[in-house]
């Protein structure tokens, strides 16, 4: 999502209303890692609105009036003064658009869905063939938005996304730092980290404030990282929901509402796992990042984590430090104290 670069610092106020009967409140819109996000005046998090399924209601209208795809209730209205923010809006939903695929590739059945139907079960009688084909054919910006959806309905327990902006810029510079961008930060996610489909890596406020260092946050992120090598996230998340969503989001694009909120519970009750040592000590290694610092903050008695510390790449090593103290205070305070 390189075209976000240029709007990144981008706001702008609107009229935000939550369905037809409510009523419009003034907001301020600005563009976050794929979505659009909409605070009130005190600058608490209101929605996200994911970038890619955002649609404008009057094309070559003003004021210009946007929903979620699917859901016309709701209502962002942006007033001619705001034209940076609409041209900003609609350039970046150009960009999404050539990244997805051509007319026709993920919902070539819906126009055909009887003939598909049979198709589909000639073709993927065998849940793991259906499975691969899925993992094959959806897009990049399809996994973002699944991503989006569910640290959405996280949000109903761990709390809205952390959003300090200072802190925000910190968190971009860690992001580029170790070359992973989409990262969030939430008040209680129950849990140090967890990763998403699309990229996404969700962090507990934890990693920052409870620790001395940067390099523990960093741990997480790599471990993280490694999971996601080790298992396609979205293959994890097509495990946990079954064939029938399977086959929903291979010949719709969705998976209902009910098995997203189910997905979302079950990544955050699930039991931890770790990733396999020799590949998460080369990302340590790639990333110049002390694999020893992390490896004490997962077991402060050392005993399961010898291997972390035996192995730690930066061992006898002169390293810069990972972001310099002031970033780090910024970071550490990005979920307001």
């Amino acid at each position: 999502m390189t075209a976000l670069t240029k709007y990144d610092r981008l706001e702008a106020t609107g009229l935000w209303r939550p369905d037809p009967e409510g009523q419009r409140r003034e907001v301020i819109v600005s563009i976050g890692n794929a979505t659009l996000m909409v605070a009130d005046m005190n600058d608490q998090a209101i929605t996200h609105w994911s970038l890619a399924a955002v649609e404008r209601a009057n094309a070559g209208q003003l004021p210009a009036i946007f929903h979620p795809d699917g859901d016309t209730g709701e209502t962002l209205e942006l007033s001619e003064n705001e034209s940076e923010m609409i041209e900003a809006i609609e350039q970046l939903q150009k960009a999404i658009a050539k990244k997805r695929p051509r007319p026709g590739r993920l919902r070539w059945l819906s126009a055909t869905l009887s003939v598909g139907t049979v198709l589909a079960v000639m073709l993927f009688w065998l849940p793991g063939a259906m499975r691969d084909n899925t993992l094959r054919v959806v897009p990049q910006v399809k996994r973002e938005s699944l991503g989006v959806s569910l640290i959405d309905r996280m949000q109903r327990v761990t709390g809205p996304m952390c959003n300090d902006s200072d802190g925000l810029r910190a968190l971009r510079r860690l992001g580029a730092r170790l070359e992973t961008p989409k990262l969030a930060v939430v008040p209680g996610l129950g849990r140090p980290a967890l990763h998403l489909p699309g990229g996404v890596i969700v962090l507990d406020r934890s990693v920052f404030e409870d620790w001395e260092e940067p390099d523990v946050a960093a741990g997480f992120i790599l471990s993280e990282l490694a999971l996601q090598v080790e298992q396609d996230p979205l293959g994890q998340l097509l495990d946990v929901v079954g064939p029938w969503e399977n086959f929903r989001l291979l010949t719709t694009g969705e998976i209902s509402e009910t098995a997203l909120d189910g997905y979302a519970e079950y990544l955050m009750t699930a039991k931890t796992r770790r990733p396999d040592t020799a590949n998460l000590l080369a990302l340590f290694e790639a990333s110049d990042v002390r694999s020893t610092p992390y490896a004490k903050a997962y077991d402060i008695t050392g005993e399961t984590v010898l291997d972390l510390i035996e192995g730690d790449p930066m061992q006898g090593r002169e390293t810069d430090p990972l972001l310099p103290d002031s970033t780090w205070l910024r970071l550490q305070g990005l979920c307001g104290g």
